[in-house]
């Protein structure tokens, strides 16, 4: 595999902070993750506001584009005219990396606006290999997968997630996008050992990390993006590190988004462990 470009610490762009963004007043961000739908260009070619700042963003750091609509698990492929605008999108911004979800989001055209899970099983890898080939051949690069958090298991599954990631790109030949917040939610939820599946993991794959803040419901937990990154996140973030690495870290919030300051501290946070796991892995 390719050696994986070091982009330093990321974070999601979100409109609460473009005016920072704008000034270019973002440290320690090196670059930022954009919501790929919010930004495609419209019918036409017409470039709306949100993809006029990130160009302007794109001008002073690189940008990654994050999908939610290739529904690259669902069970009819109805991905072509998204694909092809953000085909559109990549030659505008020209992304460090492009990635979306082992999911599906809906079907007969209707979106759900929601990640919905697959059961571990041969036929699901089937389909996410043919569509992840078919979305790479299209945006003609790798793209990356991320794993979800989920809540519900399935009965018919054949092999745990871990084996099941490892599997669909090592068969698809794509890249991994490991959320370390959704490992612990989904471990928590199920009752699985958060280390096991993260030894179990393709690590040559992993290009990107995300860490994001959940809402604990007691016995339940979930990801919301609304809070700040949780200890046991931060705690497994730094255990990854030191076993295989920080490559290109970022922190998402999606929901009560605090001010620009209070965020920065929290990438301050993620620049420290990200140097003391290199220092570490160089002694």
């Amino acid at each position: 595999m390719p050696e994986a470009a070091d982009l330093g610490v990321g974070v999601g762009l979100r409109h609460d902070h473009y005016p920072e963004f704008l000034q270019g007043d973002v440290a320690p961000a090196r670059w930022v993750e954009v919501n790929a739908e919010k930004y495609l260009p419209e019918r036409g070619g017409t470039r709306g506001a949100h993809l006029q700042v990130l160009e302007h963003v794109r001008a002073r750091m690189p940008v990654v584009l994050h999908s939610t609509s290739m529904s690259l698990g669902s069970a009819r492929d109805e991905s072509q005219g998204y694909l092809a605008r953000l085909k559109e999108l990549c030659a505008i911004i020209e992304p460090a990396m492009v990635s979306d979800h082992l999911c599906w989001t809906g079907i007969d055209d209707v979106h759900l606006y929601d990640l919905l899970p697959l059961p571990f099983v041969r036929e699901s890898v089937d389909v996410l290999v043919e569509r992840i080939s078919r979305a790479q051949d299209l945006l003609g690069r790798r793209i990356l997968v991320e794993n979800l958090s989920t809540y519900v298991t399935f009965a018919s599954s054949e092999m745990s997630e871990w084996e099941f990631i490892s599997e669909v790109v090592r068969r698809a030949d794509c890249y991994l996008l490991l959320d370390l917040n959704n490992v612990h939610v989904s471990c928590f939820n199920h009752g699985w050992d958060a280390h096991a599946y993260l030894h179990g993991i393709p690590h040559d794959r992993v290009r990107q990390i995300h860490l994001a803040g959940y809402t604990d419901r007691g016995r339940l937990k979930i990801d919301t993006h609304g809070e700040s990154v949780h200890e046991p996140v931060w705690e497994l973030f730094r255990w990854y590190g030191d076993h295989h690495g920080t490559i290109n870290p970022m922190i998402e919030r999606d929901s009560d988004v605090p001010p620009w300051s209070e965020l920065a501290d929290e990438l301050r946070r993620m620049s420290a462990i990200v140097s003391d796991v290199a220092e570490r892995r160089c002694a």
